[in-house]
């Protein structure tokens, strides 16, 4: 099974941004442009599509592919066998529970797009933080301190309970 939002575009760029769910102060092509830099200092050579969306969305995705009734903050697809040369896969990001956690963070929405997409792009690259002994959040951290974001995706599931995330599954991969 191919990714779930495969866009023809991707075969010949380095990077799509679909925003299918608008989010105030954020364009497609400045999301475009952290998506190629997040990616270069990821050493993720190939093209990645992004999709911002909605909860409803991302529900039915992570039923679909994880077997999980429940929408997430953020989702990433690795590329099949029979994708493209040169395609990494997709991301998919909720608009809703990224507008939720950055309020509750107290950073631009803006800032929490990148963080999730920046989380994304290292499962592409192959990182898993459920399996890897921290290897993921150490590379996360450093490179999140290298583009200057805020918080990471995996250290504020690790900050007690309550302080973030509230019903936000953790970020997951198709298997």
């Amino acid at each position: 099974m191919g990714p779930p939002f495969a866009l023809a575009e991707s075969a010949r760029r380095a990077a799509v941004v679909v925003l299918r769910r608008p989010v105030a102060g954020v364009t497609g092509a400045a999301l475009n442009r952290f998506v190629g830099q997040a990616r270069r200092e990821a050493g993720l050579k190939d093209a990645v599509n992004v999709l911002i969306t909605s909860n409803s969305e991302l529900r039915s995705l992570n039923r679909r592919f994880l077997a999980i009734d429940k929408p997430t903050d953020v989702l990433s697809f690795p590329a099949g066998p029979e994708s493209p040369q040169n395609f990494a896969g997709e991301i998919a990001i909720s608009a809703e529970i990224a507008s939720r956690n950055a309020r509750m963070l107290g950073h631009p929405i803006s800032a929490e797009l990148k963080i999730l997409i920046l989380h994304g792009i290292l499962h592409l690259r192959g990182y898993d933080h459920e399996r890897d002994q921290g290897q993921m959040a150490n590379v996360e951290q450093r490179l999140r301190q290298k583009l200057r974001l805020p918080v990471g995706l995996i250290q504020r599931t690790e900050l007690p309970e309550g302080n973030v995330r509230r019903g936000a599954a953790s970020s997951r991969r198709r298997p």
